[in-house]
């Protein structure tokens, strides 16, 4: 047995770094073990080996309810490399080639989205009426007050906007079929007309769920809606990152970890050793070195949780079984070089078609980019086919919304598919654990564990701040 770090966290991706920095900046000595050849997971960066560009592995946008992600970035001195609109600004082509722009105003939230949708070019009489109709239901989805003068158990919490908050969400009992229902039944109920639906709420639902409307479960979408239009006007601002996902904050956390006398490595495939004694000692494994912990955050997937342990421990079998339940929903990203401007902003909304979004690198990056992301969320129905077939696809969308392009031809083009980009959202799911697992010590993070939000980079990012809390507050009370 060899000295080791005080604490180990296993799994380089959002969760995992955003967990080591919190240990880092509470003074502890933490290890980060990462089994890919570089940090980042499912959201990071590599270099094209024809143009030399940085290509991310898809396209991530983060929005300015994201209040820990934000505090994750601020710790590693990144937050300005991401340009947050001052107010909701979506510009879109409908499916009969209408450009038009969906802009919220700079008033008091929830009035700068109804009077953003009401003042839309692209919505009818009938659809800005159906809109008045979401007030209700959106109010439903109610979060606890704050104001707390004593922190309650993590048992006990849920994350809510700003801050950890107690309770759960409260749900009338007259809603008998908000559990079972998916995101468009939910909407259908509420008098949603069919193309708002498919102007406004299915691409937000898509891109925040990475699901159908038609399989994804209603309730987590509201509770999206009620963070992006809830009291902080800019909660639904898109933010835009002007770096490659990689050096927007996994070096950047490296970087932040090594000086404060931590370490990371890369390739390292780690698994936790669990002790059988009345209190468990816990160690990892890797390359054949067993190193002492005396905390371990494992952050990775949840189709990778099982293999995170060389004997996995009794206390974990249900949260193991039900994590080999959950069901995977893939991304899709086109990349293509054009020698050609856009006559476009930075991205734009491409609603009713298989690739619902498309940001010019160009644009968001600068000189040193010349590539643009299609992107499609919820996509498996596309993901078995081939690099050929997928770049048509996306390139015909694209011409069929921009017909300014029917004389270019894409020099490149680059696929990318992330076959388990996120858990599924259905409403027959397995229940999501919490970081706790009754294991002294060991604790879990990653975007499906439950933190009352969906796959996204925020959900990743308050997970790892709950786990590094947890263990911090495990250390602090312990006799040793």
């Amino acid at each position: 047995m060899t000295a080791g770090e005080q604490f180990v966290v296993i799994g380089g991706g959002f969760a995992g770094l955003s967990a080591a920095t919190a240990l880092a900046e509470a003074g502890a000595r933490v290890l980060v073990l990462e089994a890919r050849p570089t940090l980042g997971g499912r959201a990071t960066a590599f270099v094209d080996p024809v143009t030399g560009e940085r290509v991310d592995n898809g396209q991530h946008v983060l929005f300015g309810c994201y209040h820990e992600t934000f505090r994750f970035l601020r710790r590693i001195g990144t937050s300005a490399e991401v340009e947050l609109q001052p107010s909701l600004a979506i510009d879109v082509i409908d499916e009969n080639r209408r450009a038009t722009r969906m802009s919220c105003p700079r008033l008091p939230a929830p009035f700068h989205l109804l009077v953003g949708i009401l003042r839309w070019r692209a919505l009818s009489i009938a659809d800005r009426i159906a809109v008045l109709r979401m007030r209700r239901p959106l109010r439903e989805v109610a979060y606890p007050a704050a104001g707390l003068k004593t922190r309650p158990t993590y048992e006990k919490e849920q994350y809510v906007g700003r801050a950890f908050r107690p309770g759960v969400t409260q749900v009338p009992k007259t809603r008998p079929t908000y559990e079972e229902e998916t995101v468009r039944q939910w909407l259908e109920r509420h008098g949603q007309t069919p193309r708002l639906i498919t102007l406004l709420w299915e691409p937000l639902a898509v891109a925040a769920l990475n699901e159908s409307i038609d399989v994804a479960a209603a309730r987590p979408f509201a509770q999206v809606l009620a963070a992006l239009f809830g009291s902080d006007a800019q909660g639904a601002s898109l933010g835009l990152p002007r770096t490659p996902l990689d050096e927007l904050y996994a070096l950047p956390a490296q970087r932040y970890i090594e000086s404060h006398a931590g370490s990371v490595r890369c390739g390292a495939k780690a698994r936790v050793i669990v002790g059988d004694g009345p209190i468990p000692a816990l160690a990892v494994s890797v390359a054949g070195e067993t190193i002492a912990a005396a905390g371990v955050v494992v952050a990775t997937p949840w189709h990778a949780l099982d293999d995170a342990f060389e004997t996995p421990p009794i206390a974990l079998r249900g949260t193991l079984d039900r994590a080999a339940a959950v069901k995977a929903s893939s991304i899709v990203t086109v990349n293509l070089w054009l020698d050609h401007a856009l006559p476009t902003g930075p991205f734009v909304g491409l609603p009713g078609r298989t690739f619902q979004w498309m940001f010019d690198k160009r644009a968001l990056l600068g000189a040193g980019s010349s590539h643009l992301s299609m992107v499609a969320s919820g996509a498996d129905s596309i993901v078995g086919k081939s690099n050929d077939e997928i770049a048509a696809l996306a390139w015909a969308e694209l011409v069929s919304a921009l017909p300014a392009l029917r004389s270019v031809v894409p020099r490149r083009s680059v696929v990318v598919r992330e076959r388990r980009a996120t858990f599924s959202v259905a409403p027959d799911s397995p229940k999501r654990p919490s970081v706790y697992t009754g294991v002294p010590g060991l604790f879990l993070a990653g975007d499906w564990i439950e933190t009352a939000l969906p796959a996204t980079i925020e959900g990743a990012v308050v997970s790892g701040h709950l786990a590094a809390t947890a263990l911090l507050e495990r250390i602090a009370q312990s006799p040793s």
